[in-house]
């Protein structure tokens, strides 16, 4: 049987930059990685991934009655991505990494 590898193993980590609309309608953020959702804070942090191969990271919005803003990226080389959601608190977001 596997042995599960102590916390902060992980040497591979990718920063999220989570950028908050102006109409957020008290939504909160919360990240997907490979599909197990953590929740975040808006602004920047570092995030944990798989030390080889893709991960898909994803970002959703949601809020006391309904779940908005839901965006995914498969992260190979990228080392920055970053969150925009949609001018309303309809629709998708955007994940991508961010234009220098």
């Amino acid at each position: 049987m596997d042995t599960t590898l102590p916390s902060g193993t992980t040497k591979r980590r990718i920063e999220l930059r989570l950028a908050r609309p102006l109409l957020t309608w008290f939504a909160r953020p919360t990240v997907t990685i490979d599909g197990v959702g953590h929740p975040a804070q808006w602004g920047t942090g570092t995030w944990a991934v798989a030390d080889d191969g893709d991960t898909v990271v994803g970002v959703y919005l949601y809020n006391r009655a309904w779940r908005f803003g839901s965006a995914t990226a498969t992260v190979g080389d990228a080392e920055v991505l970053e969150y925009r959601a949609g001018v309303l608190p309809l629709g998708a977001g955007r994940l991508a990494v961010p234009r220098s």
